[in-house]
């Protein structure tokens, strides 16, 4: 089984485990449709999927239109794992934070942490950039939550 975390948004990213090859990896999240479909579809090859997306919801403070985009963009993901058909849950972030982040602030930089902790392989630091980036580490929280909701966990 390929266990898959999202975490939607034009900053987050795409993480996976592959339970038959050991094999796990993360990306930032593509920048169009066709480049996320394409990527999970690819993942797909693997096995059956079961999929972690972060639950989205209207933040204080975010402008319309940009609420907008992020809501369109969460239904696209969305739709393109069911069309593929993934296995889904949506846990909010409170959620997957409390089983995976257990005993530290639940911050961006504990996901940073205990992602580098578990994975150590995967490189949060993209090209041109200084300092790992957190919707990458947040895909690989939930991916090794959809592990721990089918007992595959630590």
């Amino acid at each position: 089984m390929i266990f898959i975390g999202i975490d939607p948004g034009i900053q987050g990213g795409i993480a996976y485990f592959n339970s038959l090859t050991n094999e796990y990896n993360a990306i930032q999240m593509p920048t169009t449709r066709k480049q996320v479909s394409d990527y999970l579809k690819e993942l797909k090859k693997g096995g059956e999927c079961f999929a972690a997306i972060e639950k989205c919801s209207a933040m204080p403070g975010q402008g319309v239109s940009s609420m907008y985009k992020f809501g369109k963009g969460c239904g696209e993901i969305l739709g393109i794992c069911t069309a593929l058909d993934f296995i889904i849950i949506e846990p909010t972030p409170q959620i997957w934070k409390k089983i995976i982040l257990e005993g530290t602030d639940k911050s961006k930089e504990a996901a940073i942490r205990v992602s580098e902790n578990l994975y150590p392989k995967i490189n949060l630091i993209p090209n041109r950039c200084r300092k790992p980036q957190d919707g990458m580490a947040d895909a690989i929280c939930l991916m090794h939550y959809a592990k721990i909701k089918n007992n595959i966990g630590i």
